[in-house]
């Protein structure tokens, strides 16, 4: 049930509110368990190993996370034979295929797997189906690191569905084993959309055991979907390679939003925009730090838009464990292992 609440904040006190100016915040909103999980992985990692901690990729796909983390001392890398040998490296929360993880250990590095565990479901849905003989048509973004480390369990038998010209492409061995899979962090209706356009081509594809895309993912389009029905103009906080955020924006505008935009920062947001704004939706990535989303609400309540309306559509309380490697060390250090999500 969808709830809207004004929201009691220091900015309103702070701020003569024009009439009909408003904002709309998103709730949920920002980091997902997953992303909490990765990124404490990596502070822990330096607090207990110092730094140099090694992170193939982006831990997560946030500008301002990942140059927090460099200057705390972690060192992002491409590839496995970028890291020293025997040095400690952590694989990112979109994880990443067995031909990594064997080049790790061949290199003799000290490897922390903070894969998101729904990315890990998909994995290992992909390792049964391959088991099992079957096609698998994983929908997703081409080069994607998430998409490349699924598609890596089992090379031969998955085929990445992106544009419509993969779906024309496909091909099929056996049409009673023929499944699709997906990327975690989707739009949800596209996602249908491209299974539709399969299915016309392929009847028999079969749907997976269990829901794909992730709690986050769609708790924050279900909230960006409200929002932009009501929003003039609709910001939402995250990075350009954030695949979640960007779907943000899409599910916004989609959904009534008359603009809608992405930024980094609050210094990024252009005041050619508020043109006749009276409502502005605002939300964040999944990656998203709040500090961030808490500047843009500062930059708008300093341009009028201080009445901040909370638009709540479902609540979270997903917490997942560190991941098993680093949780051993430290409990062994007698380290606090816990892992809780950070607003």
């Amino acid at each position: 049930m969808t709830e809207i609440k004004d929201t009691a904040t220091e900015r309103q006190s702070a701020v003569a509110v024009p009439l009909g100016k408003k904002v709309l915040l998103a709730a949920p909103r920002g980091y997902c368990a997953g992303v909490d999980r990765a990124v404490i992985a990596v502070e822990k990692a330096l607090d207990h190993y110092g730094s140099p901690v090694y992170v193939r990729k982006q831990i997560v796909h946030n500008k301002h996370v990942v140059s927090s983390l460099e200057k705390r001392g972690a060192i992002f890398v491409d590839e496995v034979d970028d890291v020293p040998t025997g040095a400690v490296l952590v694989f990112s929360a979109h994880g990443v295929s067995p031909a990594v993880v064997a080049a790790a250990e061949a290199r003799g590095l000290n490897t922390i797997d903070a894969t998101c565990p729904l990315v890990t479901k998909v994995h290992r849905e992909v390792q049964r189906f391959a088991a099992e003989d079957y096609d698998i048509l994983l929908i997703g973004h081409e080069g994607h690191e998430e998409v490349e480390g699924t598609a890596g369990e089992a090379p031969d038998v998955v085929q990445i569905i992106d544009k419509d010209d993969s779906i024309a492409a496909a091909t099929v061995r056996d049409p009673k084993k023929l499944i699709w899979l997906s990327q975690t962090t989707l739009s949800v209706d596209e996602t249908m959309e491209t299974v539709l356009k399969l299915r016309e081509k392929h009847p028999t594809l079969q749907n997976p055991p269990s829901d794909d895309i992730c709690y986050a993912t769609q708790n924050r389009q279900v909230a960006i979907k409200k929002v932009g029905e009501g929003s003039d103009l609709v910001i939402v906080v995250g990075s350009s390679n954030s695949s979640n955020t960007v779907r943000l924006v899409e599910v916004a505008l989609e959904a009534g939003a008359k603009a809608a935009y992405r930024v980094d920062f609050a210094s990024e947001i252009d005041e050619a925009w508020f043109e006749g704004v009276e409502t502005v939706g605002v939300s964040s990535g999944a990656s998203v730090p709040e500090e961030l989303v808490d500047d843009v609400l500062n930059h708008l309540a300093a341009r009028g838009y201080g009445d901040v309306r909370t638009v709540q559509t479902a609540e979270e309380d997903v917490q997942f464990s560190l991941p098993a490697e680093l949780r051993k060390e430290l409990k062994a250090a007698g380290t606090d292992v816990s892992n809780k999500i950070r607003r």
